[in-house]
């Protein structure tokens, strides 16, 4: 079935406007799954997009995910997705008493770990409930096998217990009431485009698994090695293919924890924008253009409070547009600012992109933002209103909602309202 055309269908849902196809995040899914080993647990992070219909078409299918959860809003949305709270993984560094017991009393009974402190709150909370908690210990590797990518282990980082300090630490934190450790939390990189540094950084953390539990009684009964599946930001692309990882895996887990074929501990990874990265687009209108001292800016309805990613904290976007409107394919490109609607110098998208020469009314598409979308951004700021999202399979649209912000009177105890998602189904909210 043909897709409908982008100026119909912010005809009838607005501007901007979000577009995720639950096709490519399924395809992912599928991708992904046939690059790791059988009998692997693949985690959703909810951070790279918490919409429940992405999370619930995650779930959904013979090969489904499980959902990692870093907050509250993140468990409501899991849990509104269909996800079974006790198969959720509960991770994050500033998880607050309140937080665990929200968790808790939802039924989450896996928690991520990442100091000593957190431990024993994680400890108090459940063990005043009755309840204990299953824990992993994610650990902050002292090196790094991998060159390439974000890293997130062997520097001071607020993410894991240091390796070094954990022979000191450990017997310590397998007594304490109200939890029990079953296992190692690893996550070393992020967005690794490099095969090469994702299996270096994959093999080095199945040999420090294997030597925690050797060397220093750590249970492992479950291991996560973390993620860094890459995909495209913002630009025109495709998902990396990681060939080569499914056999990688096999012969390290083979040499140092062989007990993983006979499910003897259960493998975990977890991933966020590998799954729904290409799934989405942003759709977005030029409202003015202007020329100031030589530059050409085109302004849009999407800013920083639309499409946040690393702008909103100081970093343009790496950006490219698809343009849609009057200006045909064949058309001379010109290089263009592009400017969001917001009333300060920082909502910039991008200094220099090259398309034809833009006019007002144009409908221009970013490619490749399934992740890191609406939830990445400066949401609130100004006060305009939230981008509409809508979902497709089979090129027809199934789901169309925004996300509504309100402000709730706390003075008496109530705790104040979440975000919640307003159906826009029948018109724009």
């Amino acid at each position: 079935m043909s897709p409908i055309p982008d100026g119909e269908l912010t005809g009838r849902y607005g501007s901007p406007l979000y577009v995720y196809d639950l096709d490519r995040v399924t395809a992912a899914r599928d991708a992904l799954y046939a690059a790791l080993p059988d009998g692997f647990t693949l985690f959703y992070s909810l951070k790279a997009n918490p919409h429940p219909g992405i999370v619930r078409a995650l779930r959904e299918g013979d090969r489904p995910c499980r959902a990692e959860v870093c907050s509250t809003g993140e468990l409501a949305s899991a849990l509104e997705a269909g996800h079974e709270p006790a198969a959720v993984l509960y991770s994050g560094p500033g998880k607050t008493a309140a937080e665990m017991a929200v968790a808790l009393d939802a039924g989450v009974r896996t928690f991520s770990v990442e100091s000593p402190g957190d431990l024993r709150r994680l400890g108090a909370v459940a063990h005043g409930r009755g309840i204990r908690a299953q824990v992993l210990i994610r650990v902050n590797s002292a090196a790094a096998a991998a060159t390439t990518s974000i890293r997130m282990t062997g520097t001071p980082s607020q993410f894991g217990f240091d390796a070094e300090v954990l022979p000191e630490v450990l017997p310590e934190l397998l007594t304490v009431p109200g939890v029990e450790v079953v296992g190692a939390h690893f996550f070393p990189l992020s967005n690794s485009k490099d095969e090469d540094s994702l299996i270096a950084e994959f093999e080095a953390t199945i040999a420090s698994a294997a030597r925690l539990e050797a060397e220093l009684g750590l249970p492992l009964r479950m291991l996560d090695i973390g993620g860094g599946f890459a995909a495209p930001y913002s630009v025109p692309g495709e998902r990396p293919v990681y060939g080569r990882l499914r056999a990688a895996l096999e012969k390290a887990l083979d040499e140092h924890l062989p007990r993983w074929r006979q499910g003897g501990i259960e493998i975990a990874c977890e991933s966020g924008r590998y799954l729904v990265g290409v799934s989405g687009r942003l759709l977005t209108t030029v409202t003015n253009v202007k020329e100031s001292r030589g530059r050409t800016f085109a302004i849009l309805d999407a800013g920083i409070n639309t499409l946040g990613g690393m702008a909103g904290l100081g970093r343009l976007l790496p950006l490219a547009v698809e343009p849609r409107g009057n200006d045909g394919a064949d058309a001379e490109n010109v290089t263009v600012s592009l400017a969001g609607p917001l009333c300060t110098p920082g909502d910039l998208l991008s200094r220099s992109v090259k398309m034809p020469a833009p006019r007002p009314g144009d409908v221009i598409a970013v490619p490749n933002v399934g992740a890191y979308g609406p939830t990445a951004s400066l949401l609130t700021f100004l006060g305009r209103p939230a981008p509409a999202e809508i979902l497709t399979r089979g090129g027809e649209v199934v789901s169309a909602s925004r996300l509504v912000s309100s402000r709730a009177d706390i003075t008496a105890d109530i705790a104040p309202a979440p975000a919640t998602t307003a159906d826009i189904t029948t018109g724009v909210q």
